[in-house]
């Protein structure tokens, strides 16, 4: 029966909301980046040296490598929106205990707490926005992720920036309390959605899975081929993954897993190695190097960038299903190498020591304008890059790739990688900026050729394939840089035949299966008056009822 349409099923909807999590860590990043250089949090904080700053602001990913972690076992144990809601209630505190902090230990605590909720956020919104949409949307669906992190940083930024004019303490704690306010709606919202159909399926509740499939694809028609095909898919997966060993996270480190783990894992190390998150943070240093001075002038000049990341943004989650994730990835990372060599070498040429108020910025251009609009510009055409490309694609890649049994897991591990060194770069950026000054560009240009080659010969195309297909892709003896040329999915040839079959006679297809036909695809019309644990005809087992439940409690390492 076709319900009437509902924003709650809607795809690009729930996915987009679920983003909120993503908007989380924007909120964080630019609550840092507006503040560090200005007079009043360093006057309160008691001008924390470059090692001390350092460390604040990596506090917040070393509580979101935790959270990253911890949000695998969360995710497959009490479903993927549980832990969203977790992670928006831990957000909650960490935000009033940064507001309210006193000295420089509760606002590294007050962070922490904000970054194991991040953490969680991070890890597990991606899945959940994967497992929803249909494989023609899922790059784009996932992309608002980025998008959510930009919108963060820009509206936080904003709020930052107004409040730098009052003449108090209050310039600071509005900015951190107001960040309650994001983690409120998502908890509240996402309390209504539905859960993932696949970690439904995962679990067992096949007639929950189908329903919410149904409503997601066809407004609840649960006949509709593409419907029926995806399901079959989908149920077809998980009788082979427990017909496997027991789940832990040991497997994740033995073939055939291990070689995509270590790809996800190398994706989300690569986007921190671009330097673009160490960019967001110490915004102000750079172009403080770079010859901008005066407070108003120097946030006003970090607007147009943080504006800039979230338009160009844009383009990536209209086109990325199309245009595929290796080019972009490619492209980007190339861009990315030309602008940083470009901003280390005017620095390098046009700059000179000098001694500031804040002791991280000890080289910058001086009285040379020309120069200073040329490196603006360059960080600008940076940022652009960017956002255009590793910034999406580093959430959709690890999201996509892995099977059911371990995709929570994996993408943990992925994640977490992502947060260990975002702290290790949040960290060890400032004393590098103060010892080797405008070298620090070169080294992450490196790193960009460096993931451009990796790029281009370890990572396949997946665009246009459905999730239950990694398999096939991974497994195939296909080189990277040629799996862009595939062939149609196998979801599409499934509904088609479905369409084939429900033009047929009922009786048709009834003789067919009582004559023990070797199809693969065995779907029939759903049927109200049969107990739907799977689809089938009355009197066949389902295939199912031969394979151990699953176990609920969690798995341990």
């Amino acid at each position: 029966m076709v319900q009437k349409y509902s924003l709650l099923n809607n795809v690009y909807f729930l996915g987009g909301f679920a983003t909120m999590g993503g908007m989380l860590f924007g909120f964080d990043i630019s609550s840092m980046s507006g503040v560090v250089g200005t007079q009043r949090y360093q006057e309160f904080f008691n001008h924390p040296s470059s090692s001390l700053q350092g460390g604040i602001v990596a506090s917040m990913a070393a509580g979101s490598f935790c959270g990253a972690l911890l949000a695998g076992p969360l995710g497959d144990k009490f479903s993927r929106k549980r832990t969203i809601m977790l992670a928006a209630s831990i957000w909650i505190i960490g935000s009033i205990i940064q507001c309210a902090s006193v000295n420089v230990a509760m606002l590294i605590v007050g962070r922490v707490v904000n970054g194991v909720a991040v953490g969680l956020a991070s890890m597990i919104v991606p899945v959940y926005q994967a497992e929803i949409a249909p494989k023609n949307i899922r790059g784009r669906i996932v992309s608002l992720q980025q998008w959510a992190i930009t919108w963060g940083i820009l509206i936080q930024y904003f709020i930052q920036y107004g409040c730098s004019f009052i003449e108090s303490d209050a310039a600071f704690r509005i900015p951190w309390g107001l960040q309650v306010v994001p983690g409120a709606i998502l908890l509240i919202g996402i309390s209504f959605f539905p859960f993932s159909p696949r970690w439904l399926a995962d679990k067992g509740r096949w007639e929950e899975a189908l329903e919410v499939l149904a409503n997601l694809r066809a407004r609840g028609d649960k006949n509709d081929p593409a419907v029926q095909a995806e399901y079959k898919e989908i149920e077809d997966a998980v009788i082979f993954d427990r017909t496997l060993a027991a789940r832990s996270y040991m497997e994740l480190f033995r073939k055939p897993a291990v070689r995509r783990v270590f790809l996800g894992m190398s994706l989300q190390s690569w986007s921190q190695l671009t330097g673009m998150n160490v960019a967001m943070y110490y915004i102000v240093f750079i172009f403080q190097g770079a010859g901008i001075t005066g407070q108003n002038a120097n946030l006003q000049a970090s607007a147009i960038q943080y504006v800039l990341n979230v338009i160009m943004t844009i383009p990536a989650i209209l086109f990325i299903d199309r245009w595929g994730r290796r080019p972009v990835l490619v492209i980007g990372s190339t861009f990315m190498a030309l602008w940083l060599f470009l901003i280390g070498g005017l620095m390098g040429k046009f700059g000179s020591p000098i001694v500031s108020d804040n002791q991280t910025t000890t080289w910058a251009i001086q009285d040379n304008p020309s120069a200073s609009h040329a490196v603006i510009a360059c960080s600008y055409l940076f940022v652009c890059s960017f956002a255009i490309s590793w910034g999406p694609v580093s959430w959709t890649y690890p999201a996509e790739i892995y099977p059911m049994r371990i995709r929570a897991k994996a993408v943990s591990l992925s994640t977490a990688s992502n947060w260990a060194f975002n702290f290790a770069l949040a960290y060890a950026v400032p004393p590098l900026l103060q010892s080797i000054q405008y070298r620090t560009y070169f080294i992450f240009a490196s790193f960009c050729v460096a993931m451009t080659v990796h790029v281009f010969f370890m990572f396949p195309e997946t665009k246009g394939r459905t999730l239950e297909e990694m398999d096939e892709l991974f497994n195939s003896d296909i080189p990277a840089w040629k799996t862009a040329a595939q062939p149609a999915s196998r979801l599409d040839h499934d509904i088609e035949e479905l369409k084939l079959n429900q033009d047929q006679p009922q009786q048709k297809q009834l003789d067919d299966s009582s004559s023990g036909s070797n199809s693969d695809h065995h779907l029939r019309p759903y049927d109200s008056t049969v107990p739907q644990k799977m689809e089938m005809v009355p009197g066949e087992k389902s295939e199912l009822e031969h394979v151990p439940a699953e176990k609920t409690e969690p798995d341990h390492v």
